[in-house]
């Protein structure tokens, strides 16, 4: 975050306005900064930008977008979903690199971000995932609709039962999700209501906290129902794993991004289980201990389906 302090009567700096960019933060702890006085607000750029190109004006700080384009910016979204920046701040060159100059910085001078996103009806810029993993819903209802894994995996993690996220829809019909359960979060909503539980697997299996995930994949659902362009990547059916995704099963990379392709790879049987319409699947996993032993996680997983809804603007 940036800062710009302001002293009071005492000398003591107190905030007058913070700034945060980079990954998303989540609506709660948006909420909870500004909540407490500090002005906190979003923006958007890189380093080829001069810094910034898009703000939040104070009387539109939202946390789902990342401002409107300052003045002296023009920016448009290229047919692929990529954010394109003109300014006259804009990058000269890579210093002696040409070849690397010419992939991002077109002739007429439009900067290519690599980012993905879109122009909302307020005229606010939302960053939706990397353009390299923006996918398409193939068949169905759906048929073309863009599908972003990372902005849906994001939305999922911003509740505190849910540590991880891995979705996939692009060249398929619909979305599905596989979960990780905060195991201390969702432990602690069990311990308050009497369930008892041995472990991880038996409690991300328990009928009541399928049901607690469900209803946060539903809020994601009725979320991104308000966005036309991304209505379609609402989440048709999820699964809890019985395991937690770990680096040291090469789940996660070593800054706990996850290896979404390896996944897929590894969990075949689960994922066919979602998109044949399958109840449940048995999966059995091998583990790596701390110690560097080696072991198997065995459970039957239930698979559940999740309430989509019609977009809104479609609807309008």
């Amino acid at each position: 975050m940036v800062y710009g302090p302001l002293r009071n009567n005492l000398g003591f700096s107190r905030v007058r306005v913070a700034y945060t960019a980079g990954e998303a933060i989540g609506p709660d702890l948006f909420t909870f900064y500004r909540s407490i006085g500090i002005n906190l607000k979003q923006l958007y750029g890189s380093t080829e930008t001069a810094v910034f190109v898009c703000l939040q004006p104070d009387d539109q700080a939202r946390a789902d977008t990342v401002g409107v384009p300052i003045r002296g910016v023009q920016i448009k979204v290229a047919d692929n979903g990529e954010i394109l920046v003109k300014s006259a701040g804009l990058l000269k060159e890579y210093y002696k690199n040409p070849a690397a100059t010419a992939e991002v910085l077109s002739a007429d001078g439009w900067y290519h971000t690599s980012d993905a996103g879109f122009i909302d009806a307020s005229g606010h810029l939302k960053i939706i995932d990397r353009v390299k993993d923006v996918g398409r819903i193939q068949g169905g209802a759906n048929d073309g609709a863009m599908f972003a894994p990372k902005y849906v995996e994001n939305k999922l993690k911003f509740f505190p039962f849910i540590k991880e996220a891995v979705a996939y829809g692009d060249g398929r019909e619909k979305v599905c999700v596989m979960l990780n359960i905060d195991f201390d979060a969702a432990g602690n909503w069990a311990e308050r209501r009497n369930l008892p539980y041995a472990g991880y697997t038996d409690l991300a299996q328990k009928p009541e906290v399928y049901q607690l995930i469900q209803e946060c994949v539903e809020k994601v659902n009725a979320d991104l129902s308000v966005d036309a362009l991304l209505a379609g990547s609402q989440v048709s059916r999820f699964l809890v794993l019985h395991k937690e995704l770990d680096a040291d099963d090469g789940e996660l990379t070593r800054t706990n991004k996850v290896r979404r392709g390896f996944i897929a790879e590894k969990y075949q049987p689960l994922v066919d289980a979602l998109y044949s319409g399958k109840a449940e699947q048995f999966i059995e996993t091998v583990v790596k201990f701390e110690d560097g032993r080696s072991g198997s996680v065995s459970a039957t997983l239930k698979l559940s389906d999740a309430k989509t809804f019609a977009s809104v603007k479609a609807a309008a």
